[in-house]
């Protein structure tokens, strides 16, 4: 079961400290951890735009008495936000409540607060869905050939090329054919290797310049690439980005 994450707002130190208590009791039932406090609206308002998006409060339980912004104006501002948490108002006074409904807040509990009654309005907010990390990139490509199973490690590679059904992968040392698509690369390796024709990407660090070459009218673009001879051909239609990617190397055009 996914835990909660709750952020507490009260101006009353003992008070914040049995809504801790009371978490506790109740996390065997409904696991939760408390990711802030706060002792008045407008810090409670700051610390949760601060919160990172792993720690992000599912539900604040909100004092509606506390100094400068009380917890009705807290919870009128949290509602302005695309991602706000869920609200449980805790409080003393019973003549907010119609006001904390139209606020759409999950419930209303009177204090003393009790275990039961706040892991039955606890229950009624669900977490919310985290992000899936990023999956990492592989440290090395496999290639079938002849039966047996290289594996190159990215590092070495060069460049990646697509031809006909295939990639091949320069390393310094040779090519190896992968089984793979040039598409799925480039999204797995955005931070490593750069586009530079519809069929070719480049390894950002081993780009030692460029050269302009006269066949015609214009000419082209090539990429020089440390230790080969090779010279790539950058596309006139990814010549601007290139150049605008390696522009302390890239030069005229």
């Amino acid at each position: 079961m996914s835990e909660l994450r709750v952020f507490i707002a009260d101006d009353e130190a003992p008070a914040r400290q049995r809504l801790r208590a009371l978490l506790s009791d109740i996390a065997p039932e409904l696991p939760n951890r408390v990711v802030g406090e706060a002792a008045t609206g407008q810090e409670a308002l700051e610390r949760l735009n601060a919160l990172p998006a792993d720690d992000a409060a599912d539900v604040a339980l909100v004092d509606i008495r506390m100094p400068g912004m009380d917890g009705v104006e807290l919870a009128a501002r949290l509602a302005r936000l695309p991602d706000a948490p869920a609200l449980v108002f805790c409080t003393a006074y019973d003549q907010y409540a119609v006001k904390a409904f139209e606020l759409q807040a999950a419930d209303y509990l009177m204090k003393p607060v009790r275990a039961a009654r706040l892991l039955e309005a606890l229950r009624r907010v669900p977490p919310r869905a985290r992000p899936l990390a990023a999956p990492a990139s592989r440290s090395q490509l496999s290639c079938n050939e002849r039966g047996r199973i290289l594996l190159v490690p990215v590092a070495d590679v060069l460049f990646l090329r697509a031809e006909l059904k295939y990639v091949t992968a320069r390393t310094a040392a040779r090519e190896y054919l992968l089984d793979e698509s040039l598409a799925a690369l480039e999204q797995e390796y955005a931070q490593r290797f750069v586009r530079v024709h519809r069929n070719c990407l480049v390894a950002r660090d081993a780009v030692l310049g460029f050269e302009h070459v006269r066949d015609g009218a214009e000419g082209h673009w090539t990429v020089v690439l440390k230790g080969l001879d090779e010279r790539l051909p950058v596309s006139r239609r990814q010549w601007a980005q290139v150049r605008a990617e390696f522009a302390e190397v890239a030069r005229g055009g």
